[in-house]
Parts: C-alpha cells; structure tokens; sequence
C-alpha cells in the first residue's frame, strides 16, 4: 500500500529508506548508465529495468518482512531539464514521470501489505555535488528545478527530496520551488566533520535560513552521502542541545566510508563496511539523537538495510501501529 508522507510519518518512531541504487548498479552489472541521466535511462531497457526491480524489491521486502515503513524515491536524481535534453530521450516531464509509474510498477509487484510504502521523487543540485561552487544561486535555482519539480508533482508522488545539496543558495531556491507545490518535500544535504555543508555554512543556519524564509517549510531535513561518524562528530553535541537541529534534521542515508565526501568524489575504489557494524552506528543515531528515517547510501546494499531493520525493528516501539 502506498500512503502520503504527513502527517502519516508522526505515527512511526522508525521509518527505512532504500540503500544504495545507482552505485549497485555500477558495481553489480554490466549495463551502462547514460552519463548525463544515470540510472534514469535505465528505465527504457528490458535489462535496466529488471536490475532496478531487483533492488528496489530487495529493500522492499525488508521494510515488509520486518513490519517498517520505508520511503523510497524514483530513479529521478539527475532528470533535470538540461540533463534530459543531453541525453535525448524525451521532454523531462515524460521521463520523470515515466520513472515514478515504473517504481510505482515494482511496488505493487512487492505488494507490501504489512508495511507503508511511501513513494518519492528524487532530485539534486543543477552541478556537481561536491563542488559547492557550482551551485546556482536562488532566484536562478527556483527558474531551473521548476519543469522537473512539477513533473514529479504531476505525477503523483507522496514527497519530492532533493538531495546530496552542497549549497545554501540553491538549496533556498529549491525549497522555495517545492513549497509551491501540493507535495510535501525533504531537502537533505551533505555535511562535514565540522557540522558545515560543502560551502561552509554550519547545518543549523541552513534549517534556520530555510524555514525562515521558505512557507510551507520542509516535512523534515535529512542528510545523506556521509558516514554515521561524521554526523556524531559535527553535529552530535548539538544535536542534544540545540531543539531547531535536534526537531528538524531527522534522519540519514549513511555511506559506509569515514572518508570525507571529497576525498570519495570520482574513487574507483569501493570503501565499504561489514552490515553489522555499520548498522550499529546508524541505530545510535536513532537511540542517541532521535533520529528515526534510517538508511543508506554509498557502499550499502540490501545486507545493510537489513542490519539496519534488524535493529529497529527489534524495538516494540518501533514496529508498525496499524495502517
């Protein structure tokens, strides 16, 4: 079943999210990704989209098996309209939309009837994401994200997040274009050892700036791309002390990696942990810090979203209390 993201969330101390897609597909398969679209493209091959069914399926099944919701999002990352336009395979909001209706099409194929499946769309900076600056300042960040923020919109989705952000500017300017829609939105960024985004602004001025000046403000903000650790030592302490980061940042999309996401960016290598391990740090965060949407990024795979299950799920509070 697929419900709405709010206020349904509340409900629920624990919430997964999918584990790594794009990078799995690098590194579990032969199949070439286009470069401007990556896994998008995926979608109009018999073989892409089965490698895709495959994954997703995989991280379905757990949140089903043990009785947790999970927000998983389309393969919609880089659908923007200039990256949709390279790569010459239709307007942007044929594409985007096509890639909701196939993960829509693998949902009910899982037919999870025993946890809420919550289907999003994905969305990124306009350049690179570990170059902040690369980033689009904000009235030009509204202009550009606009014809793909509304293509997910159309298309029907619970929540649109926009995510791996290095920037305060466009991450204004996208916030600010999501609020304009009838969608709830997540805005989730990369964060440093020192509690910063990749342009330097700490975390809690982002949420600040972000919900003072953008209505409706974000369901919630995340931060993804970056090992449990560095949250632990960037923001930890205020995470306990500070009630805007400690109410508003909840949850993660964790990498494996301790590396610093510019130290990763363009590694052939793949730095990655033992399920288990992992899935300890990523649960401290919940029991130490609250934080309760739980999963992914970089170097995991389904074995670490089943960890991660695992020990949510070994909680009575954290199960299911009803539809």
């Amino acid at each position: 079943m697929t419900v709405s993201l709010l206020p349904r969330l509340d409900r629920y101390p624990v919430v997964l999210t999918e584990g790594a897609v794009i990078e799995r597909i690098r590194r579990e398969t032969s199949l070439q990704m286009d470069p401007h679209l990556l896994n998008t493209s995926l979608i109009y091959s018999p073989a892409g989209r089965a490698a895709m069914a495959r994954i997703y399926s995989q991280y379905l099944r757990i949140a089903a098996d043990h009785r947790l919701p999970i927000l998983v999002a389309a393969p919609t990352w880089r659908a923007n309209p200039e990256r949709v336009k390279q790569a010459k395979i239709g307007d942007v909001s044929t594409v985007n939309q096509d890639a909701v209706r196939f993960l829509r099409d693998v949902c009910q194929e899982c037919d999870s009837r025993t946890s809420p499946v919550i289907v999003g769309g994905l969305m990124a900076c306009r350049g690179d994401a570990y170059k902040p600056e690369e980033a689009l300042d904000t009235p030009s960040a509204e202009a550009f994200h606009r014809p793909q923020a509304r293509s997910l919109a159309a298309a029907g989705v619970d929540y649109i997040m926009a995510a791996t952000l290095p920037a305060l500017t466009e991450a204004i300017g996208l916030a600010r274009m999501l609020a304009s829609l009838p969608v709830p939105y997540i805005i989730s960024f990369i964060v440093r050892r020192d509690g910063s985004i990749l342009d330097g602004t700490p975390l809690t001025v982002v949420i600040e700036q972000i919900d003072r000046q953008v209505n409706p403000r974000p369901a919630f903000y995340m931060v993804n791309c970056v090992h449990p650790d560095t949250v632990v030592d960037g923001l930890g302490a205020e995470l306990t002390k500070i009630g805007l980061l400690k109410n508003r940042l909840w949850g993660i999309q964790a990498n494996t990696s301790a590396r610093n996401p510019d130290e990763l960016d363009g590694s052939d290598a793949l730095d990655t942990a033992e399920p288990e391990p992992f899935a300890d740090k990523v649960a401290n965060l919940h029991t130490q810090f609250g934080m309760k949407v739980l999963g992914g990024c970089c170097g995991t795979d389904h074995r670490h979203i089943e960890a991660i299950a695992k020990r949510m799920s070994a909680s009575p509070a954290a199960s299911i209390r009803g539809n």
